[in-house]
């Protein structure tokens, strides 16, 4: 049955036989808990340690090439994937034979000869030598090792070892068996994961519609448009995807933050990798912890299987963060580190992962204020503030609102059977608009008035904001005259940078871009810096509070208007 040199045998007690039973009954205990392998098989080692009064044991798996790639031992005395200090030897001898060894003396065998396993044995002392295989579907992918001291006072036979190491080393084989089956099925989801995104991707370009600009911008995926403001954000989306550099989008809501990073995505070296996408705002603390970075099976309540988390599905591709600003301050610190590292656990597990991630981060928000205010950790903000774009809104790219709209109305007669079209007079009254809410609130006016247009041609009497139930107008009216902050996205990129209250009494149509009580002041946007700085005596500080601005930025306005500074 065994390779053996010598078996020596010794008489043995009948309770030897009810403490190895007890030992495997402990042992596939431990083999069908649901935690990670390592522990798994550390757990082994241990109960092994307490019944057979062993010296020292290894458990080591072995990779294709044979060598090893995972090992537990008895007292720590390895890490996991460091070899163990058996002489390579004997366990290929083990592997290619496919049966156990055992080695009545290790001082007297030249397969120890000067190996640091022998230099650890107890002076004076005999000590033996077992190995058996562990196998999975009859092929080697282990090895059981444990050595017997001889003292003169342990009663046990070399034989009643082999056998239940025997025993040990097939529950361990079927554990084995059933985290190569999970690993594959987890391979082929990520794999299929892949294709599906990568085919999604591939749809979308073909659905996209010709642009202008697409032969000289590679990223254009989904984003419409050829007006100066959009070209100048895709020579600099080019730019920044040519890179693995972390960058940030800004800009006000519905200004396509996504569709930007898609871009981005799609005109780097990591196209082919996968694109995963995360709304932090959408999930909490303990949810979007799990949806990060993943979970082990039993690490929570609900927890029945293993979860792959977003930053593992990214590998090798680019994963979106939209929302960012909206992370709890202890969540911030958790993201910090696998944003500096590449490095994080699954919630319950305790192995490190490391991810090779392309990291876009979206916010509307003010994160210098948040900061400010230690509302946003400002490590974090360093760290994904490297690459900054700012999004222009839509009223900074009125030359584009047609282009859009027919698009979208496009999309709802393909959508409802119908063949609509604008007139001109209706795309006039688009363009006059400011939308607030940028590209997707023109979207749900083009939906809206497609909806309830009593013919295929859609004019100027079907917009809602012609017949005085425009909807956006209580939000334009809902803005008390004494509010004077900026909305949370505004940057000095905005050239409408100061809002300004105005009730627009009883008007049934929307204001014209630069009549917007929301969004565009009456007064020039200089006329109103200098104002400030007169009311503050022309201290800078005092004028960025008064606005709602951060003092650089103050500082950029006065240049970007020539505005001379007085010393009063």
């Amino acid at each position: 049955m065994a390779a053996v040199q010598s078996l020596r045998t010794i008489s043995v007690t009948p309770a030897y036989k009810d403490v190895a039973l007890t030992g495997v009954y402990e042992i596939s205990k431990i083999l069908t808990t649901p935690q990670s392998l390592d522990r798994c098989l550390g757990g082994v080692i241990a109960v092994l340690s307490s019944f057979m009064q062993m010296r020292r044991g290894y458990i080591l798996v072995l990779d294709d090439a044979g060598e090893p790639e995972l090992t537990a031992a008895m007292c720590d005395e390895v890490k996991p994937k460091s070899r163990s200090l058996v002489p390579q030897a004997l366990i290929d001898q083990v592997v290619a034979t496919g049966v156990p060894l055992v080695i009545e003396n290790i001082s007297t065998h030249p397969l120890f000869t000067g190996s640091a396993y022998l230099r650890m044995a107890t002076p004076r002392t005999t000590v033996s030598f077992v190995g058996v295989p562990i196998k999975v579907d009859g092929k080697v992918k282990g090895v059981l090792t444990v050595d017997r001291e001889w003292d003169g006072k342990l009663h046990f036979r070399l034989e009643d070892d082999v056998r239940l190491l025997t025993m040990v080393g097939n529950l361990v084989g079927q554990t084995l068996r059933m985290h190569m089956m999970l690993a594959r099925d987890r391979d082929r989801l990520i794999s299929e994961t892949h294709r599906l995104e990568k085919q999604l991707s591939e749809a979308r370009e073909a659905d996209a519609p010709s642009r202008p600009h697409k032969a000289k911008h590679q990223a254009t995926a989904g984003i419409v448009g050829g007006g100066a403001a959009i070209r100048a954000v895709l020579e600099r989306v080019d730019a920044a995807a040519r890179s693995n550099a972390t960058v940030l989008l800004r800009g006000e809501t519905g200004t396509g933050k996504e569709l930007f990073a898609r871009a981005i995505h799609d005109a780097s070296p990591r196209a082919k990798g996968p694109f995963v996408k995360v709304n932090c705002a959408a999930l909490s603390e303990s949810v979007l912890e799990s949806e990060l970075f993943g979970h082990e099976k039993g690490a929570f309540t609900g927890a029945i299987n293993q979860r792959i988390g977003r930053f593992e599905l990214a590998n090798g591709g680019t994963l979106f963060l939209d929302e960012i600003g909206e992370i709890s301050a202890s969540f911030q610190a958790k993201l910090l580190r696998v944003l500096q590292e590449g490095e994080f656990e699954r919630v319950g597990g305790a192995k490190t992962m490391k991810v090779d991630v392309r990291i876009v981060c979206a916010t509307n928000r003010n994160l210098e204020e948040a900061v400010a205010k230690n509302q946003f950790r400002a490590d974090l903000y360093y760290r994904i503030n490297v690459v900054t774009l700012l999004l222009p809104p839509l009223r900074q790219r009125v030359e584009d609102i047609p282009v859009l709209a027919r698009l979208f109305l496009d999309r709802f007669s393909s959508e409802n059977g119908r063949k609509l079209n604008f007139s001109e007079r209706a795309l006039d009254i688009l363009s006059s608009c400011a939308f607030p809410g940028n590209v997707r609130e023109l979207e749900n006016c083009v939906r809206r008035t497609a909806a309830l247009a009593g013919s295929d041609e859609i004019g100027a009497p079907d917009f809602a904001c012609q017949t005085g139930i425009c909807l956006s107008r209580t939000l334009w009216k809902s803005h008390a005259p004494e509010q004077a902050t900026p909305e949370p996205a505004r940057t000095v990129a905005d050239s409408h940078l100061f809002p300004i209250v105005h009730e627009s009494g009883e008007a049934a149509h929307c204001p014209a871009p630069g009549a917007c009580p929301v969004t565009h002041p009456h007064i020039g946007e200089k006329e109103r810096l200098v104002d400030a700085m007169e009311k503050t005596g022309w201290v800078q500080a005092k004028a960025a509070r008064l606005l709602g601005l951060t003092p650089r930025q103050i500082g950029y306005a006065l240049r970007k208007h020539g505005v001379e500074m007085k010393h009063l």
